[in-house]
């Protein structure tokens, strides 16, 4: 039942923050004081690190879009291989909006301690994004 519960948090969060409400998805899904093993550049500690992360990823993509592809679950953990899409109107990594869309994968897992992450690693294809702006190749 608690792996049910845990996929069932995930998919709702999910829901919540592509749905642009991603106060309510982060405080769904992170525990106050989760560890990301995996910060992007900057990001906080905590549920507030990841809500920075998601208002600034949404801030530079409003249209920002992530798809789940494969989701994988055990009593305590909940893998998550996605697809992010979004077209880039605002700034990202210093980079001034381009206009251009992006479409790029990445993983995530998740530990769950009652019913929210406490530990998360995981990656999204940054450079992708990068090469896909025009910034590198």
């Amino acid at each position: 039942m608690v792996r049910e519960q845990n996929i069932a948090t995930q998919e709702k969060a999910a829901e919540l923050i592509n749905s642009g409400n991603t106060d309510a998805g982060v405080l769904m899904m992170f525990a106050e004081d989760a560890v990301d093993h995996d910060p992007a550049p900057g990001q906080a500690r905590g549920r507030d690190g990841f809500r920075d992360f998601f208002r600034t990823l949404f801030n530079a993509f409003p249209d920002a879009h992530l798809e789940p592809a494969t989701l994988v679950a055990d009593d305590d953990h909940v893998c998550l291989a996605y697809t992010l899409t979004g077209t880039h109107q605002g700034e990202f990594q210093g980079v001034a909006a381009t206009g251009k869309e992006i479409e790029v994968r990445g993983v995530q897992i998740g530990r769950f301690e009652n019913g929210q992450i406490v530990e998360r690693w995981g990656s999204t294809d940054e450079l992708g994004i990068l090469r896909q702006l025009g910034v590198t190749s």
